[in-house]
């Protein structure tokens, strides 16, 4: 038996005005969906424990079976683990996205977060940016590393953890009263802006009519992660295919093996086939276990955008979980497979909110007959919850 999760980041929602009192994944075109959960069990699930943050960093490593209250030590420290930073017991990690602020002459602090992505700019951009400021800022007690696209990292010699913002939780907020109380941190967010605002490349972007990538904010601090290793604690030999470098991260302090897909970019544009394809090779292999995720429904959400958030769900759907299910059967392998997301970002908010999420799960060799759609609503219906979210991977494993 082999087993699959794929994960669609933020792909859950609560019920649109514009979709007739739909969500998303209710109004989605998504035949693979459909057809697999009259056969499968459907549910609901708690990915986020009560007291902590809902974000893709707490809600994976619980999916993924790792209790967060024991193992989460801030997003960032993960992060540098998928981009090779060998930190230190004393350093402390800080995300350090590179979004779009307004223009205006007006003080910083009035100043509005308009993207937190900066257009999802590509990670080759984003470096000639990073490089930029890495040449007026960096110190020996402040380093940075380039990551994926928008998302980079800071290392903090000697530091400690601090609370910051997030910055998609206040997109078209003005900045003031999310801004760091270090001094420090405060002033590397404006000289930032003052050393991007009329680089070349965003002059360019602007002419294109693209959002600028124009400033720094630091956010998701954390010490150095120590998470045990998912084979020793499962019996099976797991791969982590994403684009993100936050779930490489996880993968490589679980000591899983992470697959690099060409064109996997984590946008709504990534390369769906390659993914689903990937796992299907390592699970023709060795591996028992594939870990599909994909980073576009949140990405769409957080933009506020019903189509894309829409599109997405409809490509994870006909180019990653069918495609997946027709090449395991083609080849007459035996699985198990989950379907669901970290945590809901709805449209209305443009956050991640902890609600339950509805899951999905599969077995090849014991279809079930039931009458119940994939969606929020029907899940919840189902009257299937699992309250420690942590737990969804044992049952995955039917222990």
């Amino acid at each position: 038996m082999k087993y699959v999760i794929v994960l669609g980041d933020g792909m859950a929602d609560y019920p649109l005005e514009e979709l007739g009192g739909r969500t998303p994944l209710e109004y989605a075109s998504t035949p693979e969906m459909d057809r697999l959960s009259k056969m499968s069990e459907i549910g609901l699930v708690k990915t986020v424990p009560r007291g902590m943050k809902p974000g893709s960093d707490t809600a994976n490593l619980a999916v993924i079976g790792y209790n967060p209250a024991d193992y989460y030590s801030g997003r960032s420290p993960l992060e540098a683990l998928s981009i090779g930073v060998n930190m230190k017991s004393t350093d402390i990690a800080i995300r350090t996205n590179i979004v779009t602020i307004s223009e205006e002459d007006v003080d910083f602090g009035e100043r509005t977060i308009i993207d937190h992505s900066s257009g999802e700019i590509s990670t080759e951009d984003a470096e000639v940016l990073l490089n930029a400021v890495r040449a007026e800022l960096e110190t020996e007690e402040f380093r940075f590393y380039t990551g994926t696209s928008y998302r980079h990292l800071l290392i903090w010699d000697n530091g400690v953890v601090m609370d910051f913002a997030q910055p998609h939780d206040h997109l078209t907020e003005k900045i003031g009263k999310y801004l760091p109380k270090d001094k420090r941190f405060r002033e590397m967010m404006e000289k930032s802006f003052d050393i991007l605002n009329n680089h070349p490349i965003n002059k360019e972007r602007a002419a294109k009519g693209l959002n600028k990538a124009n400033c720094l904010w630091f956010w998701g601090a954390g010490t150095k992660p120590a998470l045990d290793s998912f084979e020793n604690k499962n019996h099976k030999r797991g791969v982590m295919i994403s684009a993100v470098d936050l779930l490489k991260g996880i993968a490589v302090g679980a000591g899983m093996t992470n697959i690099e897909v060409e064109g996997a970019n984590g946008s709504l544009h990534t390369n769906y086939e390659g993914k689903a394809m990937a796992a299907v090779n390592a699970l023709k292999g060795d591996f028992d276990f594939a870990y599909i995720h994909v980073e576009a429904p949140d990405e769409m959400g957080h933009q506020g955008s019903i189509e894309r958030k829409i599109k997405a769900i409809e490509y994870l759907d006909g180019r990653v979980i069918r495609v997946v299910r027709e090449e395991l059967e083609k080849v007459g392998i035996d699985f198990r497979m989950a379907v669901l997301p970290d945590h809901p970002t709805p449209i209305c908010c443009r956050t991640h909110t902890s609600d339950p999420v509805p899951y999905m799960l599969y077995d090849s060799t014991e279809a079930l007959n039931n009458k119940w759609n994939y969606n929020e609503k029907e899940a919840k219906e189902s009257g299937n919850y699992i309250s420690d979210g942590f737990t969804f991977i044992n049952k995955l494993f039917n222990e």
